[in-house]
């Protein structure tokens, strides 16, 4: 199990861990909250994360489902412990919508991260000037330090988690095509491009591969989407952006959705340049701008 997760993430293990062991008893959520003398909201908000865990309560819980093995519970006191820590994130819920910073928690925690993006580079690897670029387009102009930040931050946190996530991308050729920042610095895309070609030449967990224009239409020209997978018994989740955070999706591993747009990644992989050819595609992208 990853050791670094985030409180996101071990929140969500924990809750599934203990809806498991209810499961495998075959109690109901009535059943258990009779036991133990609560209503069953109380329950039902524990299971679905509406309600932290008191120390007491997960010895009553782990103790109802016969959870004898000492470093079984220890490791499930250890997770309820880092549920209740304070993610980095929250000091940012005045600029970013709160349903981005419940997937950036996921993110935080995740093991595997693919992303599709048919216009910008993805927000894991742009440089802050590049970002900077982008954002004064889409935010108010108090808030563009603040959203930049942020998308830096998240950055430097993965860089720093142990063990750090895999991540693999996949662009349409637009992305590297688009001289953003002209007008300001005809220097930010070319030095947004290498900095993506040393990345994935240099750190073996980053990959980027590149559709190129002469595939035509493909499965990634409609809207960016990130799949999230992770360590233990979390399902997968499915983020879809549409533009504005505050309209995306996220969906969980046990929608159908999810497994589409599974398919629909691999597919995405079918017609991408391979990853040693999409850097000398990036490389040239960058000296023609230069």
């Amino acid at each position: 199990m990853a050791t670094d997760q985030g409180p996101v993430v071990q929140s969500a293990l924990l809750r599934s861990e203990l809806v498991r062991l209810r499961k495998d008893g075959g109690l109901t959520q009535e059943q258990v909250a009779a036991d133990l003398e609560w209503s069953s909201s109380k329950l039902i908000r524990v299971e679905g994360g509406r309600s932290s865990i008191t120390k007491v309560d997960l010895d009553a819980l782990l103790t109802r489902y016969g959870v004898k093995s000492e470093s079984t519970r220890e490791r499930l006191h250890a997770l309820n412990r880092g549920a209740r820590e304070r993610g980095w994130w929250e000091r940012y819920r005045e600029e970013i919508p709160s349903n981005y910073l419940t997937y950036v928690g996921f993110e935080a925690g995740a093991a595997f991260i693919r992303q599709s993006q048919p216009l910008f580079v993805p927000a894991l690897l742009q440089t802050a000037e590049y970002a900077k670029a982008v954002t004064e387009h889409s935010v108010d102009a108090v808030r563009v330090a603040a959203v930049v930040g942020f998308r830096l931050q998240r950055q430097a946190e993965l860089l720093q988690r142990d063990p750090r996530p895999r991540q693999y991308y996949v662009m349409d050729e637009a992305v590297i095509r688009r001289h953003v920042g002209i007008s300001k610095d005809p220097a930010i895309m070319p030095d947004q491009l290498r900095r993506i070609a040393d990345r994935a030449e240099q750190d073996d967990l980053v990959t980027v591969r590149v559709v190129p224009f002469d595939r035509g239409a493909h499965r990634g020209v409609y809207a960016p989407f990130t799949l999230l997978e992770f360590e233990g018994r979390l399902p997968d989740l499915l983020w879809i952006d549409v533009g504005r955070a505050e309209f995306a999706s996220m969906v969980h591993g046990d929608d159908p959705l999810v497994g589409d747009y599974q398919d629909d990644f691999e597919l995405l992989l079918a017609d991408a340049l391979p990853a040693d050819s999409s850097i000398e595609l990036i490389r040239a992208a960058a000296e023609d701008m230069s």
